[in-house]
């Protein structure tokens, strides 16, 4: 885990891709790699950007958390791109402010080392 350097702060900001019906994990694996090393990216940038994938019965979500609250950054473009590739049907959500100061916030080195 790392702290985020003192510099500009904001809000922290969190938005899914809902994919119904559900895709199976190992039809995913290009938007895996997408998000994992997009995570990667952002912290050489000093920036929050971090997707979780989320398999679940009745639906897949893919889940951001965000320091920008813009949905049309390259990633997006690019992550979208796969799921119409995979004929993904998906439903982007709207983002949701969900924290405040970033200063001394401490962030996972992996992307979802937290949510374990």
């Amino acid at each position: 885990m790392r702290s985020i350097p003192s510099g500009p702060t904001g809000t922290l900001w969190a938005y899914a891709y809902l994919i119904v019906p559900p895709f199976p994990g190992h039809r995913l694996v290009a938007v895996r790699l997408m998000l994992k090393q997009e995570h990667v990216a952002a912290g050489k940038e000093r920036r929050v950007w971090s997707g979780r994938l989320v398999l679940e019965p009745r639906i897949t979500q893919i889940l951001v958390v965000s320091s920008s609250s813009h949905c049309d950054l390259p990633i997006n473009r690019r992550l979208e791109e796969e799921l119409h590739r995979i004929n993904a049907h998906f439903a982007l959500t709207i983002p949701l402010a969900i924290g405040g100061d970033l200063d001394g916030m401490i962030v996972p080195d992996a992307p979802n080392e937290l949510l374990h």
